[in-house]
């Protein structure tokens, strides 16, 4: 899922996101509940039609944004309060208020409100969060009120303590969801950490359900959570890399602003069929960004998203023939994910 936190995936429109290959997109329920607000959205037309996107959309519960935005939030068994860094006023953030304003947008998917701390933190801390994520999954799933239009995904907890991991994955498990999510990763912790992390959840969720692994990742991370049975991600870096000027190509990642690519006439990845690489060359999309054009990051935004889903349509393609035909794919995840070194100029 390319990542529209405020209802829109950043630089491109719905039809450039969809031209990408992509089918459905990631909202944050925090963001749009501060602005502008979901009683706007529901009288403009609910998110899809407010964001003009026909496809599914996710929203995340604002969980992580006690992660994120800790510097402005007090957690507290109520909810979570927070001091909105965009007008400082204080709000507070229920379970139950955090399904009102998901079914009120009218998504698809709702994310319930979960606790997201750092790592690492001790056994006991982990465990307290992950009781109370827990108490706050069982709130939102008393406050549905439209389940027969939106899912709701409750979330995986427990750290890097494998034995928490399962479980919360079990204790999930056992409420019947609608598809469940492993949280609390991509927050500073190793890649075998992530890994282990997975490997200790996944086995213990419903193989008929959706399980969505979020805030992840390069293309070697999702390949490897794919192997261990995930189905679903999100993550900003093909967005946010691709307004920085860094393309993932399958050569590698390339910075398009070097000096290297001044005068080089090639695509940003030969082998990418995308808008961008059909069209432009690689000293042409270093002109935009040493120029400052908006372009620039639009044009390489748009082909991190492309390639991402194509690397995704392989995967898919790998599933349907097996195992071996996945770990084919291990040295191209490789490749994808390394950065191509810097020529000095």
């Amino acid at each position: 899922m390319p990542v529209g936190t405020a209802g829109t995936v950043k630089g491109l429109t719905p039809q450039e996101v969809r031209d990408t290959g992509a089918s459905m997109v990631l909202a944050n329920t925090y963001h749009l509940w501060v602005r502008p607000g979901h009683e706007l959205v529901r009288k403009l037309g609910g998110l899809h039609g407010f964001m003009h996107w026909d496809g599914p959309i996710l929203t995340d519960s604002g969980g992580y944004q006690v992660f994120s935005l800790k510097e402005f939030c007090k957690v507290t068994e109520q909810g979570v309060r927070f001091r909105s860094p965009m007008d400082g006023e204080w709000r507070m953030l229920t379970p139950e208020l955090a399904v009102e304003i998901q079914e009120t947008l009218g998504v698809d998917v709702a994310m319930a409100l979960d606790e997201c701390i750092e790592v690492p933190a001790t056994p006991q801390r982990v465990r307290a969060s992950t009781e109370r994520t827990t108490r706050w999954l069982e709130r939102c799933l008393a406050a549905r009120r439209h389940p027969e239009r939106t899912a709701l995904f409750g979330i995986v907890q427990g750290g890097l303590y494998p034995d928490q991991r399962r479980d919360h994955a079990r204790r999930l498990a056992d409420m019947d969801l609608d598809g469940y999510a492993v949280g609390g990763l991509s927050v500073g912790e190793s890649h075998a950490e992530m890994l282990e992390m997975i490997e200790a959840s996944v086995p213990e969720l419903p193989d008929d359900r959706v399980r969505y692994l979020m805030g992840v990742g390069y293309p070697l991370d999702i390949l490897e959570a794919v192997l261990r049975g995930i189905d679903l991600f999100d993550c900003v870096l093909p967005t946010r890399s691709g307004r920085f000027g860094q393309a993932f190509t399958s050569l590698g990642r390339l910075t398009i602003r070097h000096a290297r690519y001044r005068e080089d006439s090639r695509p940003l990845d030969p082998a990418c069929r995308c808008y961008t690489c059909r069209c432009f060359s690689r000293a042409y999309l270093r002109h935009l960004f040493l120029g400052k054009e908006i372009l620039g990051p639009r044009l390489v935004t748009l082909h991190n998203l492309s390639f991402y889903q194509e690397f995704m349509g392989r995967l898919r393609v790998g599933v349907g023939e097996g195992l071996s035909s996945l770990e084919a794919l291990r040295s191209q995840a490789e490749l994808a994910s390394a950065t191509i070194p810097a020529q000095e100029p």
